[in-house]
């Protein structure tokens, strides 16, 4: 739960899961009809729901308090970990495979991959593995 910035504003849930299935197992349980049952009593209108994937998950709603954030430098190094590894390995084993390619299109491909892994498989493990160190 993330509490307003200023007094009167709204609070904030955050919920994580691990894949899709989980998330849909949550959204129809009825564990989750109970929580929304008691948010109801003390809630003020209609709660507002956003499912965030991929990239914007990376970035922090403009309401959650800076205090909350890991440090700049510290997601920086979380960042670098993610990314040095993912060029690497496809500039490697991939990059050669697509020299038939112009250049450009060449760049726009290994770039779209680079952005998709990071998103969907490597900052998703990382944050994860080095919640620890961020928090």
């Amino acid at each position: 739960m993330i509490p307003p910035e200023a007094p009167g504003g709204e609070y904030q849930i955050n919920q994580r899961f691990e894949s899709e299935a989980d998330f849909e197992h949550w959204n129809n349980s009825l564990q989750r009809l109970g929580w929304l049952e008691k948010l109801d009593a003390v809630a003020e209108g209609e709660p507002e729901y956003r499912l965030l994937n991929g990239l914007e998950v990376w970035f922090p709603p403009p309401t959650a308090p800076a205090a909350k954030l890991p440090a700049r430098w510290r997601m920086t190094v979380v960042s670098w970990l993610g990314i040095f590894p993912t060029v690497a390995l496809l500039t490697t084993f991939l990059l050669p495979q697509l020299q038939f390619l112009p250049p450009l299109l060449r760049m726009a491909v290994f770039t779209a991959l680079v952005a998709v892994a990071m998103s969907y498989l490597i900052m998703p493990r990382l944050t994860r593995w080095l919640r620890w160190w961020l928090r």
